[in-house]
Order: C-alpha cells, then structure tokens, then sequence
C-alpha cells in the first residue's frame, strides 16, 4: 500500500507519495497556464523545450525531452543540454499536424556519477582499484542494451577491470570518451521523476504564412449598378493572383435580411433599391447555409473555389454567427434568441452603437446544444465545398466555452481548416480567444504608428509568451477601419503602411481594391469610409494599375521568395537613433536567410540615419563584412563598419535588403 507523506503547510497542498524519487523538475517551458492550454507551432517548426531540473547532493543527474504525436505509440527522446544554475534546454521538431505530447524527465545518472567520481578521484592521485570493481555492476547494466559489437567491448572491460595486472590500462578506459557516451546513450533512468505531460498542435504552414485580399462580391461587376456575381469574381481571381495574394476573403455570401435592412453610409431606413449590409444574414430566400441569390448558385461558388485553387489561392469565407430579424431561424428556433419584456425582440448593440438589422443569438438559452449543433453544421456545410479558411466575425461577442468545442469539434476531421479571429477587443480578450484554439487574430497594428508603439508591440508579440500562442494578422485596413492615419493619406503613406505590415508579420491582410485606389474618404470624425461598400455596391475599374499596385505585388512576391518573412516571432530592432526611421533584422528558423529591413514613418520628408548592424544576432566580429541588395531596386551596397548610413524618400519609403556574409 502506498504511503504519503502528511502536507506541511495548509490543507490545500497535495499529499506527497514516499518515493526514491530525488529529480525535481520546476520552470518547464513553453506551456500556458499550467498546460490549461496548448501552445502552437506548424509542420517543420521546433519546439524549444527548457527546464530547471535538480537533485539533492552532488550526483551527477541527467535530463531529456519526451514527445510523441498523437498518431505515435512510442516516445521520442532528445537529451537536454545544461545551461548553467541548473538550468537545461533541448529543441525538437514537429512533423506531422494534430497534437503533440511533451514532458521533462530527469534521473540520477549513477553510471556517469561513478565515472565523473572516478575521473576525480585518479587527478586526485587516489589508488581506485575499488571503485573500478564497483563499476562493473554498471558495464553489466548497460551491456543489456548494446548491441553484439557494444556487448563484445563491455565484456572486455569488465575484465579489465577486474585485472590487477592492467590497472592502468583500466584506469584509462574507465574515464575514455568511448565509455562516456556509452553510458549516455543509454542510461538506465532509475527511478526517473516526470514532469506534467504538456500539448502543442500543429497547424499547417498556411497557418503561419498567408497573404490575404478582401472584396466584396457584389461590387465585382464590369457594369456600373450592377450586382457583382462569383463569375465576376472568377474573372478577378488572376488579378488577385498577379499581386501575389494567395487567401481570398469575401464578407458574407448569405442572403440579407429585408426587416430593417440599413441604407447607404448606416442609414437608420433603407431606401428602395438599398443592397443592405451582408453582415445582417437571413431573409425569405434563406440562412446560413444558402447564397444570395443574386451572387449565383451553388455550382458557381463551387467553380469558384475550384478556380482559385488552381491558382494557389484559397476562398475563405466569413462566419458571422447572428441574424437579421427576417432569418428563417427566428421563426423554427425562436427559443435562440432574446425578447424584451413587451415582447419585441432584442436587436445588436454595442452603446451608442446600433445594429437594427441584426439580432444576436441568446448564448444562454435553455437550448443551447441545439444551437451549438446548428452553428457546428454551418462550417461543416460550406466546408464540403472546399472552404478551409474562416474569418470569423466578433468572436468576441460569443461565448469562449464555445468556440473551443467549436473548433475541436472541427479539428478532429479536419485539420486543414483555419480560423481568423476578428476581434478588436481588450488584450486578454483577444488572447483568450487565442489560447481557446484560432489559428490566427486580428491586431492593434492598425493603430500603431509611431517607432516607439510598433517596437512595443511587436515585442509583446515575439518577446512574451504570446509568441507560443498568438498568431497576428495586420491588417492596414478594413470595412469597418479607415484609420485617421490614411483618411486623405497621400501614396508614401500607403506604401508605409504596407511596407510594413508585409515585414513585420508573416500574416497580412488588405482590404481592396479600396486600399491600392487609395479611396480613403471618411466619415467626418469617425473611422469609417465614406460611401462604405458595407451598405452599397461599389464599381472599381479593376483594370487600373498605378505605383502602390505594383509595389503591394513586389512586396508579396518577395514575402514568397523569402523564407525569413514567412515568420514574425525572428526579428531584432536595430539601433537607429531617428523617431522617423526604424530598422529590424528578421531570419528564418534554419538562419538560410536573413534580412534587413528599414523604414520611413514620414510620408512626406526624406530621412536619413545611421543603424548598427546587430552582429551579436547575426553571429558576425564587429567589422565583419556584409553585402546588402535591395530586393525591390536590386542596388547593392558593401558594408564593412558597425554604423552605416541610410536614406530614404517618401518616394520608395522602404528598403528590403538581403543580407550576404
């Protein structure tokens, strides 16, 4: 019967089982919260796995990484390597996706304990003839795991050590590297103590790296007045392609609701003719599961995504889990939404904010699990179709509880599937959304201007635990955010922006063709666009080309070319002692490609500077010499000092330079 040892301290501590046990493992990362989640990587990716692991006295003790993926029986190993103050660290890397399991585990290694003593206790001077026959019980230990060539040598020095007419000849194989690594590579464990068994899931590499471009379906006709159709779109899918976007996001696809349909620029009534706004989903020609009828059939969203997809572009579509007031579900389950006490029912709002077109599903209801079942269904729907990407429209406004079962519940018979979290919301907020399992999230990027707040930020993204869990999305803009910043922005401005979005986060998104038009006109004081396609139909002269449009596809067809912005969590900011210019160095995970980046935060003014190149980083002497090419002029420049002079134009306000030793 096992025993426990009674606790000291209060009564909430656990009992503790006597044990010969002498390993404590504390401090082991990554994990989140205690393993309460998991945290995230992408095929190909490596975990770093570090540890505190000590035992009492002065043994000799030895660590290693435990993993396996879901679809393995057996544990893997990797040996973790000491880093000082009993600290320890190794890497492994994820093959497969789904879920892997790791955890430390740490020994008494008495094998490598007798030979560090042995060792010692010989530059000592010590006679250990002794101590060479206390080590034959470890030879014999060992020789059950060598194979016939590993068991023939053991066996010679079992009797070597036992001969006294050799003992120098012992003495010298006893502390031989050959013997060391024998005994490393196959310790005997006893009486090895574990740490927690903790999770990561692996997504895809899309889940990491992808380049999206929003429009809107319904403004994608040639005709000017005339409601855009997926032909439409499919004729715009080689554009889309051309500037090097490979997620193609439209708003919802839904029929709009007519009850209290919106007007143009969020008019309160809609006049005859008004298109609504596609978030408000559901009307008599049907929900969720069905397309607005003047978009086309189902035959021809199919043909589109099959389009796409032989143009390395996936359709991703929006899951906007509300409805209008007219949506077939108010009537079949009116016990998922809220009425107010005089019976009228309960319309979105965010104070002062009104959503008269929208109702909110009541999370609280009594039939929750039909509701849930439902909205489970709808993914499933349009993920027979080929859709395995999904914006997903103000999780934050539904339960957390949910979306984990939701995205689990797909997950397991489809892991290809991802989801973008749309949320503007607190910090926490947004995170939990993260940890409970979206692959990727809306940032506060669209906000950040200066050099001071993009520093900031992104070292809370790379720097801190986020980076385990928290794939960011940046965005310049979108429907619903045409930020002070761009509101009559000048060509400098744009560019800036997505300059840097392109280079600092391997996820991006635009909103277009608004943004390459540079159509930034706004409602006054608000960041909303003026005329926003969200309550009207748009005409673009698709056709049309100018200077932003021909960088955004240089700046995508580099992020394809080069495998260091296809991450974000890589990046180090390089001294640059000017507000108006910012510097990072950015690698990829094997350190095949490295680049340097700079960037002009003034649109208007040319700024120059001197940055220090981060040798530290780059594994360089200081002095060592570097050549940079421009990847977007193709000028190449000799570097052989630690400062070196940049200068930038409003012109072209970024330089993207590969870095050459």
């Amino acid at each position: 019967m096992e025993r426990s040892i009674k606790p000291f301290g209060g009564a909430n501590k656990k009992l503790t089982p006597l044990t010969r046990e002498r390993i404590v493992i504390e401090n082991v990362e990554p994990q989140l919260q205690g393993g309460d989640f998991f945290i995230k990587r992408v095929v190909g990716e490596l975990v770093t796995v570090t540890a505190d692991v000590l035992g009492d006295g002065h043994d000799v003790i030895d660590a290693e990484v435990c993993y396996k993926s879901e679809h393995d029986k057996m544990w893997k190993t990797v040996r973790l390597e000491p880093q000082g103050n009993d600290h320890f660290a190794a890497t492994f890397r994820v093959d497969q996706q789904g879920f892997y399991e790791y955890k430390v585990r740490g020994w008494v290694d008495h094998a490598l304990n007798w030979q560090h003593g042995t060792e010692a206790k010989l530059k000592d001077g010590q006679y250990i003839k002794s101590e060479l026959l206390d080590g034959v019980q470890y030879l014999e230990t060992v020789e059950k795991k060598l194979d016939n060539d590993g068991k023939q040598y053991v066996n010679t020095l079992k009797e070597l050590f036992q001969d006294e007419k050799r003992y120098d000849e012992a003495c010298a194989y006893a502390v031989s590297h050959d013997l060391n690594r024998i005994f490393k590579d196959h310790p005997e464990r006893k009486f090895a103590h574990e740490s927690k068994t903790l999770q990561v899931y692996v997504d895809r590499e899309k889940a990491r790296f992808s380049t999206w471009y929003e429009f809107f379906p319904r403004s994608a006709s040639e005709q000017p007045g005339q409601h855009g159709t997926f032909k439409d779109c499919e004729r715009l899918l080689p554009r889309v392609a051309s500037m090097g976007f490979d997620t193609l996001y439209f708003p919802p696809i839904h029929p709009i609701g007519e009850v209290n349909r919106k007007g143009k620029n969020n008019a309160t009534n809609a006049e005859e003719g008004d298109s609504g706004v596609p978030w408000g989903i559901g009307s008599r020609f049907g929900g969720h599961k069905s397309i607005h009828p003047e978009l086309g059939t189902e035959e021809d969203f199919r043909n589109l995504i099959k389009h796409a997809k032989s143009l390395g572009i996936e359709v991703a579509m929006d899951l906007a889990f509300q409805a209008a007031p007219d949506h077939p579900y108010l009537k079949e389950h009116p016990e998922w939404f809220r009425k107010r006490p005089d019976g009228t029912m309960q319309y979105a709002e965010n104070p002062p904010k009104k959503y008269q077109d929208i109702v909110n599903f009541h999370w609280e209801s009594e039939d929750y699990k039909k509701l849930w079942e439902e909205l489970l269904s709808v993914a499933f729907h349009w993920i027979d179709f080929g859709v395995k990407v999904f914006r997903v429209d103000n999780p934050h406004t539904k339960p957390y509880y949910f979306w984990n079962w939701f995205i689990s519940e797909i997950k397991k018979k489809h892991p290809d599937v991802l989801f973008l979290a749309e949320a503007f919301s607190r910090p926490k907020v947004m995170q939990q959304l993260a940890k409970q399992g979206y692959s990727q999230s809306y940032t506060y990027f669209t906000w950040r201007t200066s050099k001071h707040e993009l520093v900031e930020y992104m070292t809370e993204l790379t720097q801190t635990k986020m980076r385990e869990y928290f794939r960011p999305n940046f965005w310049p803009n979108t429907p619903d955010i045409n930020p002070y910043h761009l509101q009559g922005a000048n060509e400098a401005q744009h560019i800036i922006r997505y300059a840097l979005a392109a280079t600092l986060s391997s996820n991006i998104g635009l909103y277009g063709p608004i943004y390459e038009f540079m159509v930034s006109d706004a409602v006054p004081g608000k960041e909303e666009y003026f005329n926003s396609e969200k309550y009207q139909i748009s005409h673009w002269d698709w056709k049309h080309e100018n200077k932003l449009s021909r960088l955004i596809t240089k700046m995508n067809l580099i992020r394809k070319q080069q495998p260091a912005l296809q991450q974000t969590i890589n990046i180090e900011f390089c001294e640059l002692h000017h507000d108006a210019l910012m510097a990072y160095y950015k690698w990829d995970q094997d350190r095949n490609n490295e680049l340097l980046i700079v960037v002009s935060l003034d649109p208007y003014y040319k700024q120059s500077g001197h940055l220090r190149l981060p040798y530290e980083k780059m594994n360089l002497a200081p002095g060592s010499q570097v050549v940079v090419k421009d990847l977007i002029t193709d000028s190449t420049y000799t570097w052989n000092q630690e400062w070196n002079y940049v200068e930038l134009h409003p012109a072209l306000p970024v330089h993207i330079f590969q870095i050459y030793k």
